[in-house]
């Protein structure tokens, strides 16, 4: 019977066939102890001598990390294991022999990581994060298939921009200039007005040159776009899908967790609703911790988003930002015309912000002042005016960065671990 590592418990006392790459291994005499994996996940497979002929003992004994193989044996119950698991090996036939591979189980700097990272995903560490964010990928499907949007795909390539083009890759698409997406929005609310509900997944690129452990030049961004929808009921939407994924991790990613030693009491607390904030608040608690330099009208950086979570153990919403610094498509406040209906969602525990939404302006005078404000004339954004020509509605949304939120979930430092290959400011290989 052939079979994967993760499907491997529902064969308990039976002999299984797994394909598998040797991780690591330790020998004792008359025993060999083999830490393989096969994509799926990892298992111990316990090679005996006196079970096994002298040439499969050999060859356990002898095989180099990251050799390739057909493993049989049978799967055992073993409560030592993180696994549960492991396979008392009969028989193994040699597909590939590795030999000096280049990560070994020594501890290496992290640019050498970074430059074999086609090979450090192969690592128990790198594949319950990417684990992780498949789950978060699969329960975000789940979250907005099962309450009635439609996935829509807006362009790569656009002849605009969301919000201004200072941090964009400039292209030539072929006698026009061009630039890669750093938001499916506009797009996206053109797809709203068609479908009521809809939502994108895809790659965004910014083109900042940041060296942050919250940034990246190219990662992957959640933008759901609902007509008829205000701002208020936007928060609540947010709220329950971030909950949703995050209960969802928990109940399916319990092993990736552990390995990465995650405290999972603190993702237990994440529940919606979420405290809210509004930017003059969150103004306020900073000068009380002593950011005595933050001026009403500044954005806030790294240190003041993590200052202000550290007042809650949920996620935060800070609210109805200055409107000076936000895109030109925020509705003002109806009450307030100096602040804008919107707001970003700052995860706890130091991970800064995951989510940035608004209730978009709805009325067509509005927005032409606003084209006349920010410069944006000529036919580049002629077709976004159109959607306040023809039977505007209140409409709201919001985009969620899935590596801020893999980083949260799975607990590491640095989001250049939580996308397979990362784009950096200095890095383009592999």
């Amino acid at each position: 019977m052939k079979t994967t590592i993760s499907q491997s418990p529902q064969f308990i006392e039976q002999t299984v066939t797994i394909g598998a790459w040797l991780a690591n291994k330790r020998s004792s005499g008359k025993i060999a102890f083999l830490q393989l994996r096969d994509g799926t996940g990892f298992i111990q497979g316990v090679v005996v001598k006196n079970d096994v002929s002298e040439e499969t003992f050999q060859l356990a004994k002898n095989m180099n990390q990251e050799s390739s193989m057909y493993i049989t044996g049978k799967i055992v119950e073993d409560n030592r294991s993180p696994f549960g698991y492991e396979m008392q090996v009969s028989n193994i036939e040699l597909i590939h022999e590795a030999n000096d591979y280049p990560i070994t189980p020594k501890e290496h700097g992290t640019e050498f990581l970074m430059d074999h990272r086609h090979l450090w995903l192969r690592s128990k560490r790198q594949h319950a994060v990417m684990k992780i964010r498949n789950e978060i990928i699969r329960s975000t499907y789940q979250f907005f298939n099962d309450n009635g949007y439609v996935k829509i795909d807006p362009p790569i390539l656009t002849g605009s921009s969301a919000e201004g083009t200072t941090e964009l890759f400039h292209t030539k698409y072929f006698d026009e200039e061009a630039y890669l997406s750093q938001s499916g929005q506009l797009y996206m609310e053109a797809a709203a007005m068609a479908f009521g509900k809809v939502f994108s997944f895809g790659p965004t690129f910014r083109a900042e040159k940041s060296k942050t452990r919250r940034h990246l030049i190219e990662f992957w961004m959640i933008e759901p776009e609902m007509a008829f929808v205000d701002h208020n009921e936007s928060l609540e939407i947010q709220e329950q899908y971030v909950s949703f994924v995050v209960q969802s991790v928990l109940e399916n990613c319990k092993l990736e967790l552990s390995v990465l030693e995650r405290d999972t009491a603190k993702l237990e607390k994440i529940k919606a609703p979420f405290p809210r904030i509004s930017y003059d608040h969150a103004i306020e608690l900073l000068k009380e911790k002593g950011f005595d330099d933050i001026e009403w009208g500044e954005d806030f950086g790294a240190p003041h988003e993590t200052a202000i979570a550290e007042n809650f153990e949920q996620p935060v919403f800070i609210t109805n930002y200055p409107a000076e610094i936000k895109a030109f498509y925020m509705k003002p406040d109806p009450d307030r015309s100096d602040v804008v209906l919107c707001a970003d969602l700052i995860a706890p525990e130091g991970y800064g912000e995951i989510i940035g939404g608004s209730q978009r302006i709805d009325d067509l005078e509005l927005m032409m002042e606003r084209y006349e404000q920010h410069g944006l004339t000529g036919e580049a954004y002629e077709w976004y005016l159109e959607l306040r020509k023809y039977g505007s509605v209140p409409h709201s949304g919001f985009g969620l960065g899935l590596e801020r939120t893999v980083a949260w979930l799975s607990g590491v430092d640095h989001v250049r671990e939580t996308i397979p290959f990362p784009r950096l400011l200095n890095r383009l290989y592999p």
